[in-house]
């Protein structure tokens, strides 16, 4: 199973973004948190600042869509070059079209689900989609405490891909640690997108390939 590491730049240096993404060519794809200040009162970047980031990162942008209204907005991204694009839930009208009017052109959709949405309506739907984001803590800031709640969602979701053989990849966001990466991995999470762990790091690639060994080897053990 393949165990992949997003680091997200809302915990990088603002200031110095092109450095910033020099010390985490070790992860997989990188994680832009959009949050228009509706959706979350929180408000980050745009897709201005996607496309700059689109040329100067080593790494594939993984962008995460916390905002109002992305069956409108959430093109432009795949647009600009991003790999994944992974719109909410609860914000978006029709979310098969969406999805798939993102593959169609050639980025990854995603779909996130907040603590308190329930997988179910979307477990029939998962042909549609190519990433499953379960949010570990409630969306808008960085820095929250890993809500442990969430994990039977990721169960379920495990269960599903599992059973139906799909390339669908489970991710989870928010409170990422050593220590919390491992209850994410035996639910069957692949795809782990952490902030300040990372970039609070002193040697960031280093707590990338700690953070990697420590969720393969739970994976593994899961079955």
């Amino acid at each position: 199973m393949a165990t992949r590491i997003n680091p997200s730049i809302l915990a990088a240096d603002f200031a110095n973004f092109e450095r910033e993404l020099g010390r985490i060519r070790t992860a997989d794809l990188v994680h832009v948190d959009i949050m228009d200040n509706h959706f979350v009162p929180n408000l980050t970047f745009g897709l201005a600042m996607v496309q700059r980031l689109q040329q100067v990162s080593p790494l594939p942008l993984d962008i995460h869509l916390m905002i109002d209204d992305p069956d409108r907005w959430a093109p432009d991204y795949a647009e600009a070059g991003a790999y994944s694009v992974t719109f909410h839930a609860e914000a978006v009208a029709d979310p098969v079209a969406l999805a798939r009017k993102l593959r169609s052109m050639g980025a990854r959709a995603g779909i996130a689900l907040k603590p308190g949405t329930a997988v179910e309506p979307y477990l029939e739907l998962l042909p549609e989609f190519d990433q499953v984001l379960v949010m570990t803590v409630e969306p808008g800031f960085g820095g929250q405490s890993f809500m442990a709640s969430t994990m039977p969602k990721l169960e379920m979701l495990s269960a599903a891909v599992r059973r139906t053989g799909l390339d669908v990849w489970l991710q989870v966001d928010g409170g990422i640690t050593e220590q919390t990466i491992v209850a994410a991995a035996e639910a069957g999470a692949d795809t782990f997108v952490a902030g300040s762990s990372v970039f609070g790091a002193a040697d960031p690639a280093e707590q990338i390939a700690r953070l990697r060994a420590t969720a393969h080897s739970h994976q593994h053990a899961h079955g």
